[in-house]
């Protein structure tokens, strides 16, 4: 961290923050922190000033071979056999619990790295990471098997005795996004190391430094050498590397739909199992029946929430006619309203996207919206601030057919259109290549179970938005990825079903 960073934030942040920021840091292989082959490094910036924040090894393909072989041995070594389901289990809640002692400390890092308000991480990020490692845990103890009655022609006083059992899948290749930088690594660790994998985790080259403080907690829990490996550099080295491993048994990655692609040809060339968390365009479908306020709200943090770096952001905002000027007008009020400001500032509303390239990106996407012929009504305008910063922008005025419409922009920008035909929303809902989230608002149940099945998305909230919990299975149709994170779905992710049959 550069002297006029500690001066600013010496008052606000942790002395052991400090101190890891502060430290150029290793990577994880094989129980050891260990510097890139190459002896490269990669700088991670502070998106609130745009300066230096720390060095991370800038990992590469031979790092990514050195770790996979490592999570090999580890997978077929005796200290990791000897696990048993209990002892997987003891092993997450152990490091739920340290991640829960840390708290503060996580939630700073993933402030500074990410740029996101501290309340944010703290509310949001450290609270779905403990969540999610304790109900992840039980799972451990609760994979199971069955017996099956088969049909087929026995012999004259023949039996036979079928059943199916889960194993583990073997060493998983996990790379994880910039967004949730913790409480993706989470979703990943949590249930490989629950069914009995080793890993592998690639964190985004922005984001690396709460994946190496999660690595320091796992040996402290102690996890064996191996097991958890962390090899942080950049996507097109370290994470087609692995993609395309062939020591991989299976890819899990979240991030956007056009790497989810390229990540899933490298896995398809080995026939490694993969599982695809992608990008989305979410809908919030407002009925005439709705409350009126509460849509101001949720729609707003539907949008803004998190900068608007979530891949559930409710992007498209469809509203029955009779309420769409005063929604819009309210939405609109309040995004002018926001502050924007550092993640550390405990009234910021808006905090830094998270880099220079992500901010420009988002740009781009507003610049284009107004050359398609689509106004603004908030927003639109560039900051004086220095740092990654974009203000909270609404459209209207826009057609489906528009970019800002069809393609996931991943920033605080919306998109506001009126609708009349109840019978004709579900169309305009489903017309983008994504199908991750979506929303409705209304009071009226009857039409919103008959709206339900006709939205084609892996979660529809109704009368609010972006809710997740450990329990609800999370993924997308069409190109919003392959497989579920979460609930009992995820095991399946990371286990073989084995057929056994025996004559008996």
């Amino acid at each position: 961290m550069s002297k006029a960073a500690t001066e600013t934030k010496t008052a606000t942040i942790t002395e052991a923050t400090r101190q890891f920021v502060g430290t150029p840091r290793a990577m994880l292989i094989d129980g050891e922190w260990v510097q890139a082959m190459s002896g490269r490094t990669l700088p991670v910036f502070d998106p609130a000033n745009g300066e230096q924040l720390a060095t991370v090894p800038a990992g590469a393909a031979g790092d990514v071979d050195r770790a996979v072989a490592a999570a090999r041995r580890a997978f077929e070594s005796p200290d990791w056999r000897k696990f048993r389901p209990v002892d997987r289990e003891r092993l997450l809640l152990r490091l739920a619990d340290e991640v829960e002692a840390h708290g503060d400390e996580l939630a700073e890092i993933e402030c500074l790295d990410n740029g996101k308000s501290l309340a944010l991480a703290r509310r949001v990020d450290l609270k779905n990471t403990v969540e999610f490692l304790r109900y992840i845990a039980g799972w451990a103890t609760k994979i199971e098997g069955a017996t099956v009655d088969v049909s087929f022609p026995r012999p004259r006083d023949g039996e036979y005795f079928a059943y199916t059992r889960k194993e583990p899948v073997g060493v998983v290749g996990a790379i994880i996004p910039w967004n949730f930088p913790l409480m993706m690594a989470a979703w990943k660790i949590g249930p490989a190391l629950a069914t009995g994998c080793t890993v592998v985790l690639k964190p985004a080259e922005e984001t690396p430094l709460t994946a190496l403080r999660l690595g320091e907690l796992l040996l402290k829990v102690g996890c064996p050498k191996g097991v958890v490996n962390i090899v942080t550099g950049i996507g097109a080295e370290a994470g087609a590397a692995l993609a395309a491993h062939p020591g991989i048994d299976k890819i899990a990655f979240t991030g956007s739909t056009e790497v989810g692609k390229l990540v899933g040809h490298a896995a398809m060339d080995n026939m490694t199992r993969a599982s695809l968390e992608l990008g989305g365009k979410s809908p919030v479908i407002v009925l005439d029946d709705a409350d009126p306020a509460a849509v101001i709200g949720g729609a707003a943090s539907a949008i803004f929430f998190n900068q608007g770096q979530v891949c559930t952001a409710g992007s498209r905002l469809y509203v029955q006619k009779k309420l769409f000027d005063q929604v819009v007008g309210g939405i609109a009020d309040s995004a002018e309203k926001m502050k924007l400001g550092s993640g550390l500032d405990p009234t910021t509303q808006i905090a830094p996207l998270v880099s220079e390239r992500q901010r420009d990106r988002v740009w781009s996407y507003i610049e284009a919206g107004k050359a398609q012929g689509a106004r603004a009504v908030a927003g639109a305008t560039r900051p004086d601030n220095t740092g990654y910063f974009v203000r909270p922008t609404v459209f209207v005025d826009a057609e489906n057919s528009m970019r800002i419409v069809q393609e996931e922009i991943f920033g605080p920008v919306l998109v506001a259109m009126p609708f009349d035909d109840l019978d004709e929303i579900a169309r305009k809902a489903n017309d983008t290549p994504y199908g991750l989230g979506a929303s409705i608002w209304s009071r009226d149940l009857s039409k919103v179970h008959r709206l339900i099945p006709k939205i084609k998305a892996g979660t529809v909230w109704v009368n609010c938005h972006n809710l997740i919990d450990p329990a609800l299975p999370f993924g997308g149709y069409k190109q919003s990825g392959i497989g579920r994170e979460m609930g009992r779905s995820v095991i399946d992710l990371y286990t073989e079903n084995k057929s056994v049959c025996m004559a008996v």
